[in-house]
């Protein structure tokens, strides 16, 4: 019996595309003034001070921590101080209307399904907590975040570590046979499963020849008194 599901964003709920054409491209272009407006405040500089320590430059400047930091985006590292500025950029573009959290029309009805049921939801993403109630909370079919029961970033761990599912299900206080993990990567999928966790894999284009995970394009084909 699934007691939660947790699920991912990126291709699964959302458009990867949304990330990578919109949301990527607004973090670029007002990353420097962001940082030289903000750097003062405590959630700024924590997140630059995290950024100093991960590149080793403890004495980095402003303008060598956007370097920095443009360096980290060309690599899509996924880095936790890098997500957070991410995330607090992004939040005034969606609080000023520049753009709206991408969601497939499949998404909501499975999900208000599954809360009916009494299933409890969760999202695991590498996007910072903060950047993922932005996107559900400024979403194409509303604020949505009501839905979810909690968020978990690369805090937990990365999202082909084992250990991260491990360390998700012990904050759930869910057994991981009772777990759903909902992902269109295999590799994140593996390490779920390698935890004890059940999986499903979201393909919205071709089938994933080198996965062993159940597939299905829509989330209508995701029945979790079945899995």
């Amino acid at each position: 019996m699934i007691r939660a599901i947790v699920t991912d964003i990126e291709g699964t709920t959302s458009d990867i595309r949304f990330v990578h054409n919109v949301l990527f491209p607004f973090a670029r272009e007002h990353l420097a003034g962001f940082i030289e407006q903000h750097h003062n405040d405590a959630e700024v500089a924590a997140a630059l001070e995290a950024v100093r320590v991960e590149a080793g430059e403890a004495e980095a400047s402003l303008a060598r921590l956007t370097e920095i930091l443009l360096g980290f985006m060309d690599e899509d590292r996924k880095s936790t101080g890098l997500k957070a500025l991410q995330g607090m950029i992004w939040r005034a573009g969606y609080e000023k209307g520049s753009f709206r959290g991408h969601l497939y029309a499949d998404v909501l009805p499975a999900l208000q399904q599954w809360k009916s049921q009494g299933i409890d939801l969760y999202v695991y993403s590498s996007g910072s907590v903060a950047a993922q109630k932005l996107l559900f909370g400024y979403s194409d079919a509303g604020d949505i975040t009501g839905l979810f029961s909690g968020y978990f970033d690369t805090h937990v761990g990365t999202k082909r570590e084992v250990g991260a599912y491990q360390n998700i299900a012990a904050q759930i206080g869910v057994p991981p046979e009772q777990l759903l993990f909902l992902s269109d990567i295999h590799q994140e999928l593996d390490a779920a499963s390698a935890a004890g966790w059940n999986s499903v894999q979201l393909i919205r284009g071709e089938a994933d020849t080198q996965s062993r995970h159940r597939q299905v394009s829509h989330f209508a084909q995701i029945f979790p008194e079945s899995v």
